[in-house]
């Protein structure tokens, strides 16, 4: 059976589905030894591994000063499509909406990149209070390391409420003084925060994705299943 073309249809790249078949099938092997291997540079080589650590595919250990790669369960696949099933499902009830509102109603801005994340951060700080659920550790990391931004929040006095992933507690995210952290027992690639008329869906990978979306009623939508979240999340 053709592997590769099968891992490929469920939304790994062709270099991703050839490093997870020979990482399943070799065991524990250094990054260097994996890209003599397969014959890519090995700062690819790195890249590639990166991308399988995120989506849950592989992982690492490190031994005497050298750090060596190995496939995790296979399982995680079906985790891998899980959280992009429940990103479709978070959109679907703003595009329903979108549908039955009038044009002129609403207003969709798209964000990329660093710049991107920062200008829609910058939006944020128009209000003085946030709600947000989901995510992953990296769209955290990537918050955090933003510290002209926690210092504005602290200063604007904002209040930020925020629903993680129960995998995720214990994140150094917890340290701002303007969070005010729950968790729950769910996957979620996706971060949606609530503020104003304001919902917005950002998807932190290699690059930043942020799509925003304008509207009253749909932010008062996701504002009330936002309250039955953070009813049910935990300290």
């Amino acid at each position: 059976m053709d592997y590769q073309s099968k891992l490929k249809e469920i939304g790994l790249t062709g270099n991703e589905a050839k490093v997870y078949e020979i990482l399943l099938t070799t065991g524990l092997i250094s990054a260097n030894d994996l890209s003599k291997k397969i014959s890519i540079d090995r700062t690819l080589t790195y890249t590639i591994l990166n991308n399988l650590i995120e989506k849950g595919l592989v992982k690492f250990v490190n031994k005497e000063n050298k750090k060596y790669f190995e496939a995790s369960n296979p399982e995680n696949l079906l985790n891998s499509i899980k959280e992009k099933e429940a990103l479709i499902q978070n959109l679907i009830p703003i595009l329903k909406n979108i549908k039955k509102t009038k044009e002129n109603n609403f207003e969709v801005n798209v964000y990329e990149g660093k710049e991107g994340l920062k200008t829609f951060m910058k939006e944020l700080m128009k209000y003085k209070e946030i709600s947000g659920f989901g995510g992953t550790g990296r769209a955290y990391d990537l918050f955090y390391e933003s510290p002209w931004l926690i210092k504005e929040l602290e200063h604007q006095k904002v209040k930020f409420k925020l629903i993680m992933p129960k995998q995720f507690k214990g994140h150094k995210m917890e340290n701002a003084k303007f969070m005010e952290i729950r968790y729950l027992d769910i996957i979620s690639e996706a971060t949606t925060s609530i503020v104003g008329d304001m919902v917005s869906i950002h998807l932190i990978k290699e690059k930043p994705h942020i799509v925003i979306i304008k509207n009253k009623e749909i932010a008062e939508s996701y504002r009330n299943h936002f309250k039955i979240l953070w009813k049910y999340a935990k300290n």
